[in-house]
C-alpha cells in the first residue's frame, strides 16, 4: 500500500485475533508497530486502554504516531437483565472509555505534528440488534458516533474512520460460541463463513495508506453479506 513504509503504526489489542492479524500485516508493509494490550507480544507495551494514565504514559514511550487501530475490546454472552453493573462497566470502560482515551491522546500529537491515521472497529452490532450483547452494542455503537465526530474536529489533519466486522473467527468468537453455534452462524451469512482476522487487516493497511486520502468519517460493513438483506437474511 502507498505511503505505509516507515509508518508508526499502534495496535491496541494486537497479541490476538483481529490485533494480532493487524501488527503482521503493517509489519509486513514496512511500518513499526506496537501492540497495546494487557498481555503484549513482543516489542509490546502492557497497557488497559480504559486507564487514561497507562494510555498517556504508553504513547509517552512511543513517542510520536501516524496511524492508530483502537481495536482493544471485550465481550460477555449474557441477557440483558442479567447483565451486572461490573460487566456492564468492564464492557464499555475497553470498547468505548478506552477507544476514546486511545484516540484523544494520539490524535491530539498528530494534529500538532500535522497527519494522522485512527482506525476504530466497531462491529455491525453497532447497526443492527443483536441479542445477548446489549452492552456490547451499545459501546460499538457510540464508537461509530465518535468515529464521526472526531472525524469532523480533526479534518483535515487527522482522518478518523471505522470498520464494522460481521463474524469474525477469532479467539474471543470461540470462548463464546460452540461449533455448532458457529456452523449455525454460516449458514445465515451469504459468503457462508465467517471472516479470517487476515481479512480485516488487509483492510485497515488500504484505510492507513495513501490510497484511502480521500476517506475519513466513514463506517465500512465487512460482513459477508450477512447484512444486506436486513430481516430477510437474518
Amino acid at each position: 500500500m502507498k505511503g505505509l513504509s516507515g509508518k508508526k503504526v499502534v495496535v491496541t489489542g494486537g497479541s490476538s485475533g483481529i490485533g494480532a492479524a493487524s501488527v503482521v500485516r503493517f509489519r509486513d508493509e514496512g511500518c513499526d508497530v506496537v501492540d497495546l494490550s494487557r498481555h503484549p507480544g513482543p516489542g509490546g507495551i502492557a497497557c488497559d486502554v480504559g486507564d487514561k494514565a497507562q494510555v498517556e504514559a504508553a504513547f509517552a514511550q512511543i513517542g510520536p504516531v501516524d496511524i492508530v487501530v483502537n481495536n482493544a475490546g471485550t465481550s460477555f454472552r449474557h441477557l440483558a437483565r442479567d447483565i451486572t453493573a461490573a460487566e456492564w462497566q468492564q464492557v464499555l470502560q475497553t470498547n468505548l472509555t478506552g477507544a476514546f482515551y486511545v484516540a484523544q491522546v494520539a490524535g491530539v500529537a498528530m494534529l500538532e505534528s500535522g497527519g494522522g491515521v485512527i482506525i476504530n472497529v466497531a462491529s455491525t452490532n453497532a447497526m443492527v440488534g443483536h441479542p445477548f450483547y446489549a452492552d456490547y452494542n451499545a459501546s460499538k455503537a457510540g464508537l461509530l458516533a465518535l468515529t464521526r465526530t472526531l472525524a469532523l474536529e480533526w479534518a483535515p489533519t487527522v482522518r478518523v474512520n471505522a470498520v464494522c466486522p460481521g463474524y469474525v473467527l477469532t479467539p474471543m468468537q470461540e470462548a463464546e460460541y460452540t461449533p455448532d453455534m458457529i456452523e449455525a452462524v454460516n449458514a445465515k451469512i451469504p459468503l457462508r463463513r465467517h471472516a479470517r482476522p487476515h481479512e480485516m487487516a488487509a483492510l485497515f493497511a488500504f484505510m492507513a495508506s495513501d490510497e484511502a486520502a480521500y476517506m475519513t468519517g466513514a463506517s465500512i460493513v465487512v460482513d459477508g453479506g450477512e447484512t444486506a438483506g436486513g430481516l430477510a437474511s437474518r
